[in-house]
């Protein structure tokens, strides 16, 4: 007896399989003909494990256009406006804000979020706030925080000790900004710090990571330096990395195999990549993108983060990690079907590997979280973006949606038609 049952569902590796749940765990995995307390039929579309987004900021999220909107679209101005921001945000705006933010993303099955949060605060208030959120969605969303130096770990004469202060509250990932230090040097610095730091708690480490136009920023060269010295391979992501877009090629050659090396994880954040980056550029104009394909080739774990929905540095979003892998796979030029099916992975297993989370998956142990999608294979629900069917966290149904087929009125034609089209 099963508390529930998956019925018929096409798995993102192809296979068709019942999903036998119990509790807040899967099971059994296979063909199932044993009595459930519900059954969901799945046939003919796609179950996958629940999506995740390794980076985004939450403590600003669904504020656009308070106290004014970003008209320059760059990334220095998206900073100065968070400044102002700040300034009036209250934690009972930001922990609503969130709230609402984290609804949308259950109602699209995004049910792993990893959020920086601003400690360049001396009241913490977003710290505060997602702390709480935190708390108030842990039954359906695991929320990792990131505290994040905002304006520059020593550019800020307080961010330090804040970012310590906001550890010790229980924060759970170390982060910085080492490109807005006041000199290379400084950023160099504060990578050592941030990531000793991290090894003596013996936390992960997120660093956004030369999000600039600027082929001499290298700090990504730095902290795979540190991650090895201190040990902390397979903890440790580099997040945007965008200068890497205009290096040299043989820099690159060298680079990449040291990122390896160290088994730093890449987070590109193809949405807000390619809009606030080479915006002093006429043209040719940059992509905005770090190098994707290239640092997969070399075994790098690269995975795709939204960053930003209705925020200063964002004027769109929807929580859908579907839409931030679709642009992700036209800008990288990921368009074999083997590169777009690793797409759909970049917003699944390989962002759960780069939190690290634990029990994620479709396999008998694994936490019962999954999501059922009108489309049948993984390059099919990438082009449709398509309706999330059911949304089951930890065992329980908490999204259901009816399959919204378009009516039609012409002659000689179906009724009714749905975009899903499976090739051959």
């Amino acid at each position: 007896m099963f508390d529930l049952i998956v019925k018929g569902g096409t798995l993102p590796d192809g296979s068709v399989a019942d999903i036998g749940i119990r509790g807040d765990r899967i099971a059994a995995v296979g063909r199932l003909e044993a009595e459930a307390g519900r059954v969901i039929d799945a046939t003919g579309d796609l179950v996958s494990p629940p999506f995740v987004d390794p980076h985004f900021h939450m403590d600003a999220t669904l504020s656009y256009g308070t106290p004014r909107v970003n008209a320059s679209g760059t990334l220095l101005e998206g900073i100065g406006l968070w400044g102002e921001l700040k300034e009036i945000a209250t934690v009972e705006d930001m922990v609503s804000r969130a709230l609402d933010y984290c609804d949308w993303a259950a109602s699209m099955g995004l049910l792993a979020i990893r959020s920086h949060v601003d400690t360049c605060d001396d009241r913490l208030l977003g710290v505060q706030a997602l702390l709480e959120v935190r708390e108030k969605v842990r039954d359906y969303i695991d929320l990792q925080l990131v505290a994040f130096p905002q304006d520059g770990l020593y550019r800020d004469p307080t961010a330090r000790a804040n970012t310590l202060r906001a550890l010790d509250m229980g924060v759970d990932v170390v982060g910085g900004i080492p490109h807005f230090e006041r000199t290379m040097q400084d950023g160099a610095e504060s990578l050592r710090d941030l990531c000793e730091i991290a090894a003596e708690r013996g936390l992960r480490v997120d660093i956004h990571c030369d999000e600039t136009d600027d082929p001499l920023s290298r700090h990504i060269e730095t902290l795979a330096y540190q991650t090895q010295r201190l040990g902390l391979q397979g903890r440790v992501a580099g997040s945007h990395l965008t200068s890497m877009h205009s290096m040299d090629n043989y820099y690159v050659s060298k680079l990449l195999p040291l990122i390896a090396e160290a088994g730093v994880a890449a987070i590109p954040n193809p949405l807000i990549n390619i809009t606030l980056q080479g915006r002093h550029d006429t043209f040719p104009k940059r992509r905005g993108l770090t190098r994707v394909k290239e640092m997969q080739a070399q075994g790098i774990t690269v995975g795709w983060g939204q960053d930003c929905v209705l925020d200063p540095w964002y004027s769109l979003g929807t929580a859908d990690m579907l839409d931030v892998a679709f642009m992700g796979l036209h800008v990288a030029q990921m368009t074999h079907p083997a590169e777009m099916k690793r797409c759909f992975d970049m917003v699944t297993q390989e962002n759960a590997k780069i939190m690290g989370l634990q029990g994620y998956g479709l396999g008998v142990g694994d936490v019962a979280s999954l999501v059922v999608l009108d489309a049948g294979n993984p390059v099919e629900a990438l082009r449709l973006r398509p309706d999330r069917l059911c949304v089951v966290a930890k065992g329980r149904v908490i999204v259901e949606r009816s399959r919204n087929d378009a009516r039609m009125a012409l002659p000689g034609r179906p009724g009714t038609v749905r975009r899903r089209h499976l090739p051959g």
